[in-house]
């Protein structure tokens, strides 16, 4: 398994209304990797929460060397962690203490889809999160669509908090 560098996926959205609703969903763009490459997508302490569940809804748009759809993989590490705390998806067992294999795919075919969202049987704090392709054997694969996290939100960067604050007291002084 290899880490690289992150530069095809987007942040869509962060539903930011309050513990209830939290949830992280990312545009998948063009994702490329070589099998057991992963990409870094947040760094552990950029997400708050607590992890319960996974989402996937993407589309295979170019195979190389058997990546099926499925093998789109969403990995789940904790720092100071001795194994990555969840795998969804991929056909390799790279040792997870949680594993989840998505319910369709299962196909390289061009326009297959993988649509599926889980529940995880252990939820998971603190964590990173990366995605890659979770056959290590296959060649490249390419990937669009979206992946939801379950249960976290988005932490602030500090400088928009700031920002927040100063507009805050902005507003307070103009009514005052």
């Amino acid at each position: 398994m290899k880490f690289g560098t992150f530069a095809t996926v987007g942040l869509a959205s962060a539903l930011i209304a309050g513990a209830a609703s939290a949830d992280v969903t990312v545009d998948v763009i063009d994702f490329s990797a070589t099998g057991g490459v992963f990409e870094e997508i947040f760094a552990n302490g950029t997400l708050s929460g607590t992890l319960t569940g996974v989402g996937v809804d993407v589309v295979l748009t170019g195979s190389e060397n058997f990546t099926w759809a499925d093998d789109f993989t969403i990995f789940v590490g904790s720092d100071g962690s001795t194994a990555p705390l969840l795998q969804a998806g991929g056909f390799s067992d790279f040792g997870a203490l949680e594993r989840i294999s998505w319910s369709n795919g299962a196909s390289g075919d061009d326009g297959t889809t993988c649509i599926d969202a889980q529940d995880l049987a252990t939820p998971v704090v603190p964590f990173s999160v990366a995605i890659g392709n979770g056959y290590a054997s296959g060649g490249n694969g390419t990937w669009n669509g979206t992946f939801t996290l379950f249960g976290v939100n988005l932490v602030p960067a500090p400088g928009a908090l700031a920002l927040l604050g100063m507009a805050g007291l902005a507003g307070r002084r103009r009514r005052g």
